[in-house]
């Protein structure tokens, strides 16, 4: 049976082959972006540009255009990373900062809340985060504004997924791995689609016995 899924990021990267694959299931897709790639545009679903998730206002058009569309899936796709050292605090390093909490940690936020009308009781909602907000893994340090808006994302998700249970509404906290975009500089060791593939079979592993748990694309259950 088709579904509808809805995809944040949509114009590149994990978004872009998210969209890509579900396309060539069948499966209604909606792509959700700032500025349509031609990749994009090119793939034959359906698009709505002029999405910012750090700007409520801009999620006005998501109201009106599906309005009474039922969604099976919505994956918060879209962020951003930049990198933050002990060494570089200044006012501009916390001006990324915040950029990050606003589309990393806060932006699924708003995208849901605006949507949670269109989702039922089976539906699924699905976080692109990081095993970078990890506190139990982080070995490294560094980037202190992307570890912090995504380990905060996932506390949202655990709580949005027990605020969702009684309505039958399953969340999915996803590590995508490292994989080729623009934001790892293409050094990644998978392509987005073989990435895209990986989160596909996550997603529908996705169960009210597993909601609200954080995985890596392979099948690997993280730590917080």
């Amino acid at each position: 049976m088709s579904l509808t899924i809805v995809i944040t990021g949509a114009n590149k990267g994990i978004g872009l082959a998210l969209c890509q694959k579900y396309h060539e299931r069948g499966d209604e897709v909606i792509g959700l972006c700032r500025n349509a790639s031609n990749d994009l545009t090119n793939l034959g679903v359906e698009f709505i540009e002029g999405i910012d998730v750090s700007d409520l206002n801009s999620l006005d058009v998501l109201r009106e255009r599906l309005k009474n569309k039922k969604i099976d899936i919505l994956i918060n796709n879209a962020g951003v990373m930049d990198s933050e050292t002990i060494d570089d605090l200044s006012e501009s390093a916390f001006e990324k900062m915040r950029r990050q909490f606003e589309v990393n940690s806060l932006g699924p936020l708003r995208v849901t809340s605006v949507l949670l009308p269109n989702l039922k009781e089976g539906s699924k909602i699905v976080m692109i985060t990081s095993r970078m907000g990890s506190i139990t893994d982080n070995t490294s340090g560094k980037k202190y504004g992307y570890r912090m808006s995504k380990c905060a994302l996932n506390v949202a998700a655990v709580s949005m997924a027990q605020d969702l249970k009684p309505k039958g509404i399953l969340v999915g906290i996803y590590h995508p791995g490292w994989v080729q975009t623009n934001m790892t500089g293409l050094s990644g060791q998978l392509k987005p689609t073989e990435c895209a593939s990986q989160l596909i079979v996550r997603i529908s592993e996705l169960e009210p016995d597993n909601s609200g748990e954080f995985f890596h694309s392979n099948g690997e259950k993280l730590p917080w």
